[in-house]
């Protein structure tokens, strides 16, 4: 009892403070300037006004997505916005081979990388699961593997750059969510992936920083034709999400919480998860990583 009050709750103290007191850091739009910057999905929604926001803040946008007419008209707005350079690659996202070539076509065109934002997602309808095994590959393929072979592709970059992956994810991916248990299951897996390589990163001193990004109800087309007769819950507008997404990249902060309800955040962070993999980290020979 004795060592549980000396050793565990100050531990505990220290955690609820840092999550649910903590002032952030100030945002400036100077962070992105002259930046080099990929953002995934990127032909419309919250992909498409991440492009225009990183354009205003002078940074160099490359874009991805499947439509290239729709990349040629965004990179066009981009440079009109004010962006240092703007440049589009066309593919799907279901072709790991692509995946993998985007990284090094579009590293060679910006000249390195200092921020990955992955946002693409595969199309799904709001259904009772009925056993369609393709669709769960095909989610978990577009939503979750295609974001560990970019990041893999793109980590040496980022490395030389001491960037940024940003992971934009979903409430979905933290708590059960009926009717979209394939989309549910690739979510989660970014958490698993996406946060336990970031342990890896702060245990081998690896100066790339990791924001995974849990998204409630957005306003794009597509979530709004999606949730419209199933869901009874108030969208959260796709131009301020898609500027908090920057901001906490370039923050280089650790999650993000974004939607209309904003209690909801308060109680996806669980503290005692976080608690957890503090004190489990004793359990492993942490000079090994080290030295590795």
């Amino acid at each position: 009892m004795a060592c549980m009050k000396n050793y565990i709750l100050p531990i505990l103290g220290i955690f609820l403070a840092y999550y649910y007191y903590s002032a952030d850091e100030e945002f400036k739009p100077e962070m992105l300037q002259g930046k080099k910057v990929i953002v995934t999905g990127a032909s419309k929604g919250i992909g498409k006004e991440m492009a225009y926001h990183l354009a205003k803040m002078g940074a160099h946008v490359m874009v991805t997505a499947r439509s290239e007419e729709a990349l040629k008209k965004i990179v066009s707005d981009c440079l009109k916005y004010g962006a240092a350079s703007a440049h589009y690659i066309a593919g799907t996202m279901e072709d790991m081979t692509f995946a993998e070539q985007f990284i090094a076509k579009a590293g060679k065109i910006l000249g390195g990388l200092d921020m990955l934002i992955l946002n693409h997602i595969t199309s799904a309808t709001m259904e009772p699961f009925a056993g369609d095994i393709h669709l769960v590959r095909r989610s978990v393929e577009v939503n979750y593997i295609s974001y560990v072979v970019m990041s893999m592709a793109a980590l040496p970059m980022l490395k030389q750059s001491n960037g940024s992956i940003v992971v934009v994810s979903s409430m979905a991916g933290k708590m059960a969510s009926p009717l979209v248990a394939p989309y549910s299951a690739s979510k989660f897996a970014l958490d698993g992936f996406f946060s336990s390589i970031r342990t890896e990163f702060s245990v081998t001193k690896v100066n790339v920083s990791i924001t995974l990004c849990i998204l409630g109800l957005i306003d794009t087309d597509s979530a709004m034709k999606a949730v419209s007769g199933i869901l009874n819950t108030e969208a959260a507008p796709k131009e301020d999400c898609a500027l908090e997404i920057i901001k906490r990249g370039a923050l280089r902060q650790e999650e993000m919480y974004y939607g209309k309800v904003g209690w909801t955040s308060l109680l996806l962070k669980n503290p005692g998860r976080r608690i957890l993999e503090f004190l489990s980290l004793r359990n492993y020979n942490m000079e090994k990583f080290i030295n590795n």
